[in-house]
């Protein structure tokens, strides 16, 4: 399995100015790749990575001398990126014919500004670029601090620099050996909320840092006092670069938090259960949009299915529209409505008391651990046992809108 380290670095100015140069060749491979790209297209020839990439080669040397005192890889890894948003491209335009895919979701390739996501491939293979403690040395850069040493014990694939605010980060990706470790019957759902970030079914209540919402009075205040410095102007640049490093701060400590909860649920629990989300939907609440981005909830599912799937977990997806917040996790039965303003609430039928992210938390771990279960042949006895399906060592995604049809009735439990 291949992970990825982004370590901070600490060059020296020469090394800086390298950084930003290689930035921008990779910046303009790009965009010259993507205008002649669509040249070609307009003009009824087929357009390709590799014809760019040798058309490129043949005509840098004498228009683009200046490409030639970085890296080579800077303007190949470029075009490679931009062969990839093509297939990126081409596979929802598919997608959008078969009626999968919305037209407004698709994927299209678009020109790189100055600025915005600076970036450059710095190697040119696994054996030219090395560690030692925390220094990296880099092709035609050579020895470079770090703030840290490299976590991973593997061997080290790649190498990219990018910059972020004011600062130069290097993403290592590493080929490592994960131990699946094996857990029997260690169930857990989890549901998130607004209020506190996840709820755990054995009743460990997770609260989010809420990073936007701290620092949401000094951003107003420096984003008013970036609006009034004249355009082009040196105090510009440097609210511009004062406000880069807050927006920073804010999404380092909210992926911090994150990376904490999912580490520690896919460590701990071999079984997990959540809820299938659809956080854009969600994002159109204008009253509550601020609130679930500050809380990352897209990440989360997103770190969730990489750890789980290094570590040997199952994921099991209840539907949207399953009432896991208005079904009784006691006896079973679903009330009628429930609004958000209902925290807790008392079952009728068995006087159960219950409060409403608990108990969404408590029925998808029993959702999980029943179809877990019966998929490994548990769950009937005699001639009409199911055969025994083991877990694999990777994850296996469940969805149970199409697996469990009769939860798909009720409206959503958020």
């Amino acid at each position: 399995m291949i992970l990825t380290h982004k370590i901070c670095l600490q060059p020296i100015p020469a090394q800086e100015e390298y950084f930003r140069r290689a930035s921008g060749v990779a910046r303009f491979a790009y965009n010259w790749a993507l205008s002649e790209w669509k040249r070609q297209y307009e003009a009824g020839e087929k357009p390709s990575e590799g014809k760019l990439h040798k058309q490129l080669n043949a005509v840098k040397a004498e228009q683009f001398p200046w490409m030639l005192e970085v890296t080579k890889v800077a303007p190949q890894q470029a075009i490679k990126n931009l062969g990839a948003a093509y297939r990126n491209f081409f596979d929802d335009l598919k997608k959008y014919r078969r009626g999968e895919l919305r037209y407004d979701r698709i994927r299209r390739p678009d020109f790189k500004r100055k600025g915005g996501r600076d970036s450059f491939r710095a190697e040119n293979g696994p054996d030219t670029f090395a560690f030692d403690g925390k220094r990296i040395r880099l092709p035609r850069v050579g020895w470079v601090k770090m703030r840290e040493g490299l976590r991973f014990d593997g061997k080290p694939v790649s190498a990219v620099v990018s910059r972020t605010a004011d600062r130069w980060f290097v993403s290592v990706a590493v080929e490592v050996d994960v131990p699946v470790t094996s857990r029997e019957n260690q169930a857990v759902g989890i549901d998130l909320g607004i209020k506190a970030l996840a709820t755990l079914s054995d009743g460990t209540v997770i609260d989010g840092p809420k990073a936007l919402r701290s620092n949401l009075k000094r951003l107003r205040r420096l984003s008013r006092s970036h609006s009034r410095k004249q355009k082009g102007s040196a105090n510009r640049r440097k609210s511009a670069m004062k406000l880069a490093r807050l927006h920073a701060r804010i999404a380092n400590i909210r992926m911090d938090s994150l990376h904490k909860l999912t580490s520690s649920v896919t460590e701990r629990y071999g079984i997990i259960g959540i809820e299938d989300l659809n956080v854009r939907g969600m994002l159109a609440n204008r009253c509550l949009s601020r609130a679930i981005a500050d809380m990352g909830l897209f990440e989360f599912r997103r770190q969730l299915d990489y750890k789980a799937a290094m570590r040997g977990c199952e994921v099991v997806t209840a539907g949207r529209f399953w009432p896991s917040s208005k079904t009784c996790s006691t006896c079973g039965t679903v009330i009628d409505a429930m609004p958000l303003s209902v925290r807790e609430w008392t079952c009728e039928d068995c006087g159960s008391v219950h409060e409403r992210d608990l108990n969404a938390a408590v029925n998808l771990k029993n959702l999980a651990a029943s179809y877990v279960a019966s998929a490994r042949g548990a769950g009937s006895n005699g001639s009409r046992r199911k055969p025994r399906v083991e877990l694999p060592a990777l994850k296996q995604e469940r969805n149970c809108e199409h697996l469990c049809p009769q939860f798909e009735s009720g409206s959503s439990a958020a």
